[in-house]
């Protein structure tokens, strides 16, 4: 039962580097560190995009509009986050 928790553990670290990559990624595509036109910055942009963007969705869908600041990245990190901590402390009694 211990792996099991250390994997669920494992992959919620993985989101959340992908989440913050995506967010950082953000930025600098908008201050024009990094520019689409190169193929490898278009494909890495839109495969975090594919990837995070079911997710997103379902949190935007109940944000109200925030007249264009998306904070559905800063939610998902967070719930991440959440569930990192209910895991971590509930341990105990799941083995």
């Amino acid at each position: 039962m211990v792996s099991l928790l250390q994997i669920l553990l494992l992959i919620l670290s993985v989101v959340q580097f992908i989440i913050l990559a995506h967010v950082i990624m953000s930025w600098l595509i908008n201050f024009g560190v990094l520019n689409l036109r190169q193929p490898v910055v278009y494909q890495i942009w839109e495969g975090l995009n594919r990837l995070l963007e079911p997710v997103y969705g379902r949190i935007r869908r109940i944000l109200p509009a925030m007249g264009g600041l998306d904070l559905a990245p800063l939610i998902a990190l967070l719930a991440v986050y959440a569930l990192r901590i209910v895991i971590t402390n509930n341990a105990g009694y799941l083995i």
